[in-house]
């Protein structure tokens, strides 16, 4: 199991995509949602099982796709080898992504690997403080446009950058703070399209029936950038889950003229989930929807575990 997790982790390292990168990236829209990690490395290996994801969203002439992984390592030791049916984990989580976004034939691709330490507050080891960074190559491909604007020829770029975060979290709350893109500098005329942000994502879980397994999560992102926004709208971002046993339905408003709502659903070893986004007060067809797909693999050993609302 451990062999078949370092594989997985390593494919993910290297930098396969030909892509267009945009910020973390911006898309898909549903990142926030489903892989937080990768604004917030803090949050790699959170979950005590290795979860791979592949994000996809198709938009007018817009494909994107992210494919992640991130997992908790194994502790090694002689209490681990005494008791080889429990798995017991270290405080060293790892990840890795890669996205591939072309829109139009401006195409870009980016990879990162991620790496977090959690440190137990408690005995008991279930609050966490953990503090984590990335690091990620951006390359971009700009095909220029010599008829309307021969000032942009056609450019290949590439671009080293970091993120760093901390983040606290236990079975009924989560807060954390991160930076991203942390060596840029405000974009400029012909560079790839990326800038600084910092996030703060916090949220709690209430537990509305034991038996049947029900709870509400509310949760808020906020970002910006290196200069305050006027409007709050485009910094404050709330959203809320539903959990009913396996299933997982919610919104995340990352767009205040459009109604966002998802769906989740967890199989054992795997889950897949959808993301819509409505445009508001104008019909759908007249407006282009924004429509994405999550399909994830949770492999565990503790296969018991599966059944648990950690796996989410």
């Amino acid at each position: 199991m451990q062999g078949k997790k370092t594989l997985l982790l390593i494919f993910l390292f290297i930098p396969f995509f030909l892509a267009s990168a945009q910020e973390t990236p911006v898309n898909p829209v549903s990142n926030k949602v489903f892989t937080p990690f990768i604004f917030n490395p803090a949050i790699t290996g959170s979950k005590d099982f290795l979860s791979v994801d592949l994000l996809a969203a198709l938009q007018n002439n817009q494909y994107t796709q992210i494919l992640s992984a991130n997992t908790r390592l194994k502790k090694r030791g002689r209490d681990q080898l005494l008791n080889s049916n429990v798995t017991e984990f270290s405080n060293f989580g790892i990840g890795g992504f890669a996205f591939n976004d072309l829109t139009g034939e401006h195409r870009n691709a980016g990879t990162g690997i991620s790496g977090a330490y959690h440190i137990p507050l408690d005995r008991e080891k279930i609050s966490f403080l953990s503090v984590g960074a990335a690091a990620k190559g951006i390359y971009s491909h700009f095909p220029g446009d010599p008829d309307t604007d021969p000032v942009k020829p056609e450019r290949d770029s590439l671009l080293l950058n970091i993120d760093a975060g901390i983040y606290y979290y236990n079975p009924s709350f989560y807060a954390g703070i991160s930076a991203t893109n942390i060596l840029s500098e405000p974009p400029v005329r012909d560079t790839i399209p990326v800038s600084r942000e910092f996030f703060l994502t916090a949220g709690f879980k209430v537990v509305l029936s034991r038996r049947l397994n029900i709870v509400i999560e509310p949760s808020v992102i906020a970002n910006t950038g290196d200069t305050l926004s006027d409007d709050l709208r485009d910094m404050i971002h709330p959203g809320l889950k539903l959990y009913l046993g396996n299933f997982c339905m919610g919104s995340y408003l990352n767009d205040y003229d459009r109604i966002p709502f998802f769906f989740q659903y967890k199989y054992p070893g795997f889950n897949i989930g959808t993301f819509f986004e409505l445009p508001r007060n104008t019909p759908f067809y007249k407006k282009e929807i924004t429509a994405e797909i999550v399909l994830g693999l949770n492999i565990s050993k503790n296969h018991p575990s599966r059944n648990r609302k950690g796996q989410w």
